[in-house]
């Protein structure tokens, strides 16, 4: 998880000071109307000392960081990430919408305003803290099935009708050892009866010993074939501070062990030739390819050099910049599979309508996309990292089925 410095946490902390500044502003023309000056008391006591707590915990948080304990850590940051979240976000939306209200109000008469406005007011702080707690404790774990057929020409007929099933970016450490959470995601991916399973990287947040007690969960998983995995930027250990570079290889060592533990070929930089009644196709794995400040571990040339007679290829990178860069156009790969958005983990999707922040800084961030006879699909992440929950933007599995354009 990205560390943050103590001028950053500051700057944050200030912002949401003044929003709650402004939002008790707005408050007080609300609290007016109450005629028991106690509960009127009481209310606006009860919004400074939430205030107060929050922005002191953060700062304390952030300056005794150091010194606690990695696994009660990570669950303090993301508790706190999702307490800011859901404390600021409805204020800020508050504040816009009365403040739009107050300063529009020829829509209203004087009597009506004094009604209508502060009610409209509150249901708009209200509604984006209610969805706000519903994807935090209900969204997160429901896992969506996202089913796309992949139609090519160049696919052998021995592989129609090949299931592939894609995972992305578990981050199981977020998951604080709830196992059940996730027993219902195996039991929707071996309904769906794969060949193959593929998991494109970031399976842990940072550490090796997020995987306590994860192997028996995981071997549950089910391919009627093979299942492959490559690695993504948070596999690597480089978000964390380590005692020494053998420390950090050992978690390394730890993470890649897992994966042989659990029955997946662990692709580094090399590929795997499937044969099928004596045609083939190729699967290839590359390490982390990252624009900086993240490493580039990944090799596409080394990945390919054993496979390149072979004409229907698919290709497991973790990071969706890296098709535009080295992919598309440039070799002849024909599906590339990617995670490592999660779709902000918040979007706005309405049938084939989707829009996610996350959509500015990554031309790809979710789903199917073609160029020319090239496809690329970004998968939106099984697990959440940082602010822990799902806002219109649910943990996927993602189905693929190869088709041969014949038939």
């Amino acid at each position: 998880m990205k560390s943050f410095s103590l001028f950053t946490i500051i700057l944050l902390c200030l912002a949401i000071l003044l929003i709650d500044i402004i939002a008790f502003y707005w408050l007080q023309s609300i609290t007016q109307h109450i005629s028991s000056s106690l509960l009127k008391t009481s209310i606006h006591a009860l919004f400074w000392v939430f205030t107060v707590g929050l922005i002191t915990s953060i700062i304390v948080l952030k300056i005794t960081l150091d010194t606690i304990n990695p696994t009660r850590k990570q669950l303090l940051i993301s508790r706190f990430y999702g307490l800011a979240i859901s404390s600021f976000v409805p204020k800020l939306v508050f504040v816009i919408v009365i403040s739009i209200l107050y300063f529009t109000n020829y829509l209203f008469s004087e009597s009506q305003s004094l009604f209508v406005v502060p009610i409209i007011g509150l249901l708009s702080g209200f509604l984006p803290f209610f969805i706000i707690v519903y994807g935090i404790f209900k969204s997160v774990y429901r896992f969506k099935i996202h089913h796309h057929y992949i139609t090519s020409k160049i696919l052998p007929k021995a592989f129609d009708g090949l299931k592939i099933v894609q995972l992305s970016d578990l981050h199981l450490g977020s998951f604080n050892y709830g196992y059940d959470k996730l027993e219902h995601a195996i039991e929707k991916i071996n309904h769906l009866k794969p060949d193959y399973i593929v998991i494109t990287g970031d399976l842990v947040n940072n550490y090796a010993w997020e995987l306590r007690g994860w192997k028996s969960v995981f071997n549950k998983l089910i391919a009627k074939k093979e299942k492959f995995a490559i690695l993504g930027n948070h596999d690597y250990g480089d978000y964390s501070q380590w005692d020494s570079v053998e420390a950090k290889q050992e978690n390394f060592d730890a993470i890649k062990q897992f994966y042989s533990d659990i029955g997946f070929k662990l692709l580094m930089n090399e590929s795997k030739i499937i044969s099928e009644s004596n045609v083939h196709i190729a699967f290839i794995g590359v390490e982390n390819w990252g624009e900086p400040p993240l490493k580039q571990y990944g090799d596409l040339q080394k990945a390919m050099a054993n496979v390149k007679a072979i004409d229907f290829k698919i290709l497991l990178s973790h990071d969706p910049l890296h098709w535009a860069e080295e992919v598309m156009d440039k070799t002849d790969i024909v599906l590339t599979l990617a995670g490592h958005t999660h779709g902000m983990q918040a979007a706005f999707q309405y049938k084939n309508l989707q829009w996610s922040p996350i959509k500015y800084k990554f031309k790809h961030w979710a789903g199917l996309y073609k160029h020319n006879q090239q496809y690329l699909y970004v998968n939106r992440g099984l697990g959440w990292l940082g602010f822990p929950a799902r806002i219109g933007m649910r943990p996927e599995i993602t189905l693929i089925e190869l088709r041969s354009e014949d038939n």
